[in-house]
């Protein structure tokens, strides 16, 4: 898990002051299985689960420098917490808000081409995530690269071919890249966290010595947002209506570098 391994926590330790914000009930968080703290873990994917966790990265005036959705491996997670670290250096920098936000958006697309291969390796997208990408928007999604290929995972038993998709490397920076030196409270988590589908659950605690899924996961307690239960403290495009002492209300008193 990223947040378990060492070099991160130390590392998040000596450059960064961290906080958390519990997402249920936001109109962008997702569902999953209940967890607990010492359950079984399973490998997974970079971006996969982007609507149960998204990792924001902010100055110390709460402006968002970068924001992570979903899980990545604790490698590529470091190598973005640093490149946050350059951003914050633009934004500490002298210069017009409109160079320092130009500046920004280059930097989160120049560094697409600066992922090791692993990396880019880590970021393919989940094959459902896909399935529903091409199921609901084929047309209109951002995380398509090809339409005619990313249909043939509508196909029975289809799998996406090589080139049908963005790696989740990809979308995270393009995305970041149209939403320059935002103020957290204006960052419009919704749109910005959305690919795939909204459940995400590997059924950790439900399998046997050979990875496989017991049928009571069916059964299983779930954690987060069902979409008839979405609160109105954000407005439809994911953004805080109430920007009055929100950081505190929340227990968090401070972020980022």
């Amino acid at each position: 898990m990223s947040l378990s391994n060492e070099s991160v926590l130390s590392y998040l330790k000596n450059n960064y002051v961290c906080g958390t914000f519990d997402i249920t009930g936001q109109p962008y968080a997702g569902v999953s299985g209940r967890h607990e703290i010492n359950g079984n873990a399973v490998r997974t994917t970079n971006g996969a689960g982007p609507h149960n966790i998204q990792m924001f990265v902010l100055a110390s005036d709460g402006t968002v420098l970068h924001c992570l959705p979903g899980y990545w491996d604790s490698q590529d997670l470091l190598e973005e917490l640093s490149f946050a670290q350059q951003l914050n250096q633009v934004w500490l920098s002298s210069g017009s808000l409109e160079q320092k936000r130009q500046t920004f958006s280059r930097m989160q697309l120049a560094h697409i081409a600066k992922h090791p291969p692993a990396m880019v390796a880590r970021s393919q997208m989940q094959g459902f995530d896909q399935q529903f990408e091409a199921r609901t928007r084929l047309n209109t999604s951002d995380t398509i690269l090809n339409t005619a290929l990313a249909a043939q995972t509508l196909q029975m038993g289809g799998r996406a071919p090589a080139g049908a998709f963005k790696t989740t490397d990809v979308i995270m920076h393009e995305r970041m890249a149209q939403r320059p030196f935002m103020p957290y409270t204006q960052f419009d988590v919704m749109a910005y966290s959305d690919y795939g589908k909204t459940k995400y659950d590997k059924h950790e605690d439900y399998r046997n010595a050979r990875g496989q899924v017991d049928s009571s996961a069916r059964y299983a307690p779930e954690l987060g947002t069902k979409p008839d239960n979405r609160r109105s403290a954000y407005s439809p495009d994911g953004r805080i209506k109430s920007v009055s002492s929100y950081l505190n209300r929340h227990g968090v008193k401070s972020f980022g570098p």
